[in-house]
């Protein structure tokens, strides 16, 4: 798996319109990068393939999807520029989070300090608990004029409300497996790999350990009765782990890898367990 250069922005939400950068990555992105995509071994559907009733019957609850096409964000996009950002926020204080199972420490620093010097690609001996970044734990009030600009997938659960959670990390950085419920998430700029677990089938990993570490040491030698649901989504594309009904619940984790910004919308939902997974932004 050769390695390059790159940053991920996770959800991004923005206040001013700019013209997006030469680079066509919203000046995010770098020369370190994860270039092995994997294979896609989830269905991608476009809107005119799949009805909302489709969805709920075959998806919602049974297992992951990838919907292309389903909304337009083309200006959130350009909002969710480097520049725009920090013009906007950069003088914000956001809360970052160490890239282990349970993201123990939290760190608060400017937003313009943490792209300038904390936004850096995964080192490839660091520890998770090592690794901080910028994801969640979003002030709403601040960053609500931003998330106001953001246009969510149409197909909701019943019953159920959205919540939006944004952040940026560096190349090949990412929260090891943990649980959380049945949301979108979607790409902004960049690429972002998942890898997804049904709820009987649970992967070795260690919560300490970065993703990425996973990926190129234990995921190249799973045997074929333990290989993941996975696939590389990209801007326009969204996808979502289903709401399973069990006993507990799993979440899909992020690993970032190239300059990315990706949405996640998380609907709460009334359910024990869901898919355990996940994803690589490359």
């Amino acid at each position: 798996m050769e390695l390059k250069a790159a940053q991920v922005v996770f959800l991004c939400f923005l206040c001013g319109l700019k013209a997006d950068p030469e680079d066509g990555e919203g000046g995010w992105s770098s020369d370190f990068s994860l270039q092995d995509e994997g294979v896609c071994n989830i269905d991608v559907l476009d809107r005119s393939q799949i009805s909302y009733q489709e969805f709920i019957q075959r998806y919602a609850y049974s297992r992951p999807v990838v919907l292309r096409g389903f909304t337009d964000n083309t200006k959130f996009r350009l909002l969710c520029s480097k520049s725009s950002l920090l013009e906007e926020f950069g003088s914000r204080t956001v809360k970052l989070s160490t890239a282990n199972t349970f993201s123990y420490r939290k760190v608060d620093v400017s937003f313009q300090r943490y792209v300038d010097v904390l936004l850096r690609p995964q080192a490839a001996d660091a520890l998770g608990s090592e690794t901080l970044y910028f994801f969640g734990d979003n002030n709403f009030t601040e960053w609500k004029s931003l998330f106001d600009q953001y246009e969510s997938p149409p197909f909701v659960l019943p019953n159920t409300s959205g919540a939006f959670s944004f952040g940026i990390a560096g190349a090949g950085t990412g929260v090891p497996f943990h649980w959380h419920g049945p949301g979108y998430s979607e790409v902004v700029y960049g690429r972002k790999r998942w890898f997804l677990y049904p709820p009987d089938k649970e992967p070795h990993f260690h919560p300490n350990r970065t993703t990425l570490s996973w990926v190129t040491e234990t995921y190249p030698n799973l045997p074929e009765e333990e290989a993941p649901l996975e696939c590389t989504i990209r801007p326009g594309e969204v996808t979502t782990p289903p709401a399973v009904r069990f006993n507990t619940c799993r979440y899909s984790k992020d690993i970032t890898d190239c300059i990315n910004a990706t949405v996640n919308v998380f609907n709460p939902l009334n359910t024990n367990k869901q898919f355990l997974g996940v994803s690589l932004l490359l």
